[in-house]
């Protein structure tokens, strides 16, 4: 069986205005995950938290990392911890 995780990130650099979180939503969604993608205040972060498989949450991960066309991204902090079955899907939060 696969191990499970949970993933929380923090993705910092030019990243809002450019459709990350439509982008994150899209990868999200075809690995299977659920969570939350959404802007933080200030305008220079976007926060991600997502459940599932751990090999699908580095993928998601990695595409973190680059970010869509027209983002830049400085910067990304992330965390693993156990899951806590919260979410039933994966969305955007405004």
């Amino acid at each position: 069986m696969a191990e499970m995780a949970l993933l929380r990130a923090v993705i910092y650099g030019r990243v809002q205005g450019v459709y990350f979180r439509d982008f994150t939503l899209r990868h999200a969604t075809a690995l299977g995950l659920t969570g939350y993608v959404r802007n933080l205040p200030g305008g220079s972060a976007v926060e991600v938290e997502a459940e599932g498989e751990k090999a699908k949450l580095s993928r998601l991960l990695e595409h973190l990392q680059t970010g869509p066309r027209g983002a830049q991204v400085d910067r990304v902090e992330s965390e693993w911890s156990e899951p806590g079955g919260a979410y039933t899907d994966f969305s955007v939060r405004h």
